[in-house]
């Protein structure tokens, strides 16, 4: 994937993870950032498991990385407490 695609992959998921743990978006730069970083630990965790990880900008992708960006910014926020 291209660096286009990871920061258009990683906007939307942020997005979608800020939303369903907060109700409000983080920022899109926060945002990009938490999607990307949910996009490889989404990834990784099904390539663990054995399942294909995020392939492309594609809806098995970002559900991954939406996926991944809630447990990170879950994780974030007990670590921040």
């Amino acid at each position: 994937m291209s660096i286009v695609s990871w920061i258009l992959l990683g906007l939307v998921a942020g997005t979608i993870a800020s939303l369903i743990v907060h109700k409000r978006g983080e920022g899109i730069l926060f945002n990009i950032v938490l999607g990307i970083v949910g996009a490889m630990i989404g990834g990784s965790l099904f390539r663990l498991l054995g399942a294909r990880g995020v392939t492309g900008v594609n809806l098995h992708s970002l559900a991954l990385a939406a996926l991944g960006a809630v447990i990170v910014l879950l994780a974030f926020h007990v670590i921040q407490r």
